[in-house]
């Protein structure tokens, strides 16, 4: 027995331990984000960091299913998604390592009904939850933008997919309810639905989710067009 309560207690150790472990590679990679987005650092620096900090996370072992996606929008499906066919997304020009100044739309925008641009859906008269789209990880994300801000995703969030090895980007939000280093589950409330950033906070844009999917490639996020999964996507 008593052998039994030892190891449930390495276990245990090895697990608070393991969960400090990403919350901290996590909330460096946030550092180092916010950095890249300011334009502070140089980009073979970023480059080099952002290599480092996600080999540091696979390594912590973290395990996580996928079993195809939730749509990204509670209540909502792909007729919400802006254009024809997805033709919105463009993503020629797009560098991770350009921050904030980044050229491209490598995104879909999903309007919601708005009309009054309050943030609330027009048939429910609540917030509309933004939800995570597989398991994943947070690992970069803020929860404060100013009107008066010109960084263009607002309130965002990036999570990481280690199981298919791929990154979702969610902005615009009006509120946040995750943080770096939290483990979330598929159909996961992370956000509401808002209107923040440079041009989703002027009048002439609906009210929407801007998403956005990356694969890992030479060890830096490349955008790619996420829309037939979207399209394919379980309603909640």
């Amino acid at each position: 027995m008593k052998k039994i309560i030892l190891l449930l207690s390495v276990l245990c150790i090895a697990a608070v331990s393991n969960a400090q472990d990403i919350k901290t590679i996590c909330n460096n990679i946030n550092n180092l984000n916010t950095a890249i987005l300011n334009g502070s650092i140089k980009r073979q620096d970023a480059a080099g960091q952002f290599k480092t900090l996600i080999d540091q996370l696979k390594k912590t072992g973290y395990k996580a299913s996928s079993s195809g996606w939730v749509f990204p929008l509670k209540g909502y499906r792909s007729s919400a998604i802006g254009g024809t066919n997805g033709n919105g997304y463009s993503d020629k020009g797009y560098n991770f390592l350009d921050g904030n100044k980044h050229a491209a739309h490598p995104a879909h925008d999903i309007f919601i009904n708005d009309r009054n641009q309050d943030c609330l859906d027009d048939r429910t008269h609540q917030p509309v939850d933004v939800l995570v789209v597989d398991d994943g990880i947070v690992i970069a994300c803020t929860n404060e933008w100013d009107p008066s801000s010109s960084l263009r995703g607002g309130k965002f969030i990036w999570v990481y997919h280690p199981a298919q090895n791929f990154f979702t980007y969610y902005a615009h939000n009006q509120a946040i309810f995750v943080k770096p280093g939290d483990e979330i589950k598929q159909g996961q409330k992370i956000a509401e639905v808002g209107r923040t950033g440079y041009n989703a906070y002027k009048k002439r844009s609906p009210t929407h989710l801007h998403f956005s999917a990356f694969h890992l490639v030479n060890d830096l996020p490349v955008p790619y067009n996420p829309y037939l999964q979207l399209k394919k996507a379980k309603t909640i």
